[in-house]
């Protein structure tokens, strides 16, 4: 038989529920302000049953989220709506927020008396946070992954489909909107890693069931990637592939750069052997043959009893200029390759006689100036320098049309900088980066030996410079120079004088 109760009797269970329900309660007049709460509402707030009656429930309401209560409340009292529920923020009396969700109603009385509202909270905080806590963790991942050119992926064996992260459209040149499918991802693989990707894929099995591979692909507007692919299969009890899932990486710039490297180094070696070459030339073609004719000269003289004594001073005395001639330009060759001035007298002396040198041979004026180096210097920071300028020097001396050059060489506390200037015709450094010529290949990896970096700054008819920074190593025992105020080199940088 039904269950029935007497008005007495409903009144108390009523008042049961109320008083023990685990969801807040509170009755409000149409003005928010709170006629009765619940001990579960008091318990959640840090308020006694006597501080809540009384308050509106604006004051222990976040100001950010009352608007909007406010305003749904407004609704609830027009008549606009009977019911409404959010999820809002709570001060409790401690000063700590809390989350709960709020579903509010009206209840209209028939006796004339002025309706009453009554709201429900349920405290969410723990899973505001955890929510929190995933969008926190989806969005670091999806940095992540846009920072390292990644998606993940899941295939489905079933159906075919591949579902992925949103960062595969930006990768892979597609269309988010537009699905994609096992076979046709597979052909859009570069014909000539197709079959190669499908041997790897065949190979997949429940005792090896992790694959990584590169391999191109083709986006849709026929350029080409390179993607690393790092997946593992799942397979049912027949060992038959279930799905697929994994993170595929853009690796096009590291395919770029170890191609660059490996035509680097190849162009090195040709650039070495192309050195060797004429420096064979240079020793067979001019000195041999030049100390052969002096061979034979002074020969003639020792066999011409004929010869006066003034003829025989005039030619041994061409004779001494052509052996000093020869005496110049092996040194010079030899200083080319080794410079034992740099081994023994140090960067500053090294690189004076070499522009004083090179100026009197090519007939320019080569300006050196230095200041504020530490000393010693280390050895393969003098090296690479010194192999800078001599490069530097060479291609101003042969391109720009110049015919003054200023070498300017200083430290600071933490760094050795060198600039090379020439005021000649100026060239497009943009284009002159990319391209295949070896001078400023070597400058920069010479730099790269000793973690420095090389800068150009060429404009037309205004001259060039090559700068060279090379950091001091913490470790070394340098001395440090006084620290120079910063100037339009940059920070802690001081312009040649």
């Amino acid at each position: 038989m039904p269950f029935t109760a007497s008005p007495e009797k409903t009144a108390q269970l009523l008042r049961y529920l109320f008083e023990e329900a685990s969801l807040g309660i509170a009755v409000e007049d149409l003005e928010g302000k709170l006629l009765l709460a619940n001990p579960a509402l008091c318990s959640m707030l840090g308020f006694s049953k006597e501080e809540l009656c009384g308050m509106n429930c604006s004051e222990f309401t976040n100001p950010q989220d009352s608007q909007d209560d406010w305003a749904l409340f407004q609704k609830l009292r027009a008549g606009l709506i009977d019911r409404y529920s959010l999820e809002k923020r709570y001060v409790r009396k401690d000063g700590a927020q809390i989350w709960g969700r709020l579903n509010v109603s009206l209840l209209k009385n028939s006796d004339g008396e002025p309706p009453l509202v009554f709201a429900f909270v349920e405290e969410v905080t723990d899973h505001k946070r955890t929510e929190e806590a995933l969008r926190e963790s989806e969005e670091r991942f999806r940095l992540a992954a846009q920072a390292g050119k990644m998606f993940a992926y899941e295939w489905d064996a079933a159906t075919d489909v591949i579902v992925r992260s949103e960062e595969y459209a930006r990768i892979l040149g597609e269309d988010k909107a537009a699905g994609t499918t096992g076979q046709q991802a597979m052909a859009k693989v570069h014909p000539d890693d197709r079959e190669r990707l499908r041997a790897a894929m065949a190979e997949l099995s429940p005792d090896k069931p992790y694959l990584q591979i590169s391999y191109r692909t083709v986006r849709p507007d026929d350029t080409v990637i390179w993607i690393e692919r790092n997946s593992r299969a799942f397979f049912d009890e027949q060992s038959r592939i279930l799905r697929i899932i994994g993170m595929v990486r853009d690796i096009t710039e590291r395919k770029q750069a170890e191609e660059a490297l490996s035509g680097v180094s190849r162009r090195l070696i040709e650039a070495q052997e192309q050195e060797r070459a004429r420096i064979a030339r240079d020793l067979h073609d001019d000195v041999a043959q030049r100390l052969a004719l002096l061979a034979i000269e002074l020969e003639q003289v020792q066999q011409n009893p004929s010869v006066r004594p003034p003829e025989v001073r005039n030619r041994i005395d061409n004779l001494r200029k052509q052996t000093l001639e020869i005496v110049n330009d092996v040194q010079t060759l030899s200083h080319e390759l080794h410079s034992s001035k740099l081994e023994y007298l140090g960067i500053v002396a090294a690189m004076r006689s070499f522009c004083k040198e090179l100026g009197e041979q090519r007939k320019v004026q080569i300006d050196f100036k230095s200041h504020d180096l530490p000393t010693p210097l280390p050895l393969e920071i003098s090296l690479s320098l010194f192999r800078v300028l001599q490069e530097a020097l060479h291609n101003a001396v042969k391109h720009s049309g110049a015919g003054h050059f200023e070498v300017h060489l200083w430290g600071t506390s933490s760094e050795i900088h060198l600039a090379v200037s020439d005021f000649g015709g100026g060239f497009d450094t943009e284009a002159a980066m990319k391209g295949r010529g070896l001078g400023i290949t070597s400058m920069k990896e010479r730099l790269r030996l000793v973690n420095g970096d090389l800068s150009i700054n060429s404009q037309p008819k205004r001259g060039t410079t090559v700068h060279a920074r090379v950091p001091l190593n913490s470790e070394s025992n340098l001395l440090r120079p006084a620290r120079i105020k910063s100037d339009s080199y940059g920070t802690d940088r001081r312009p040649p004088a």
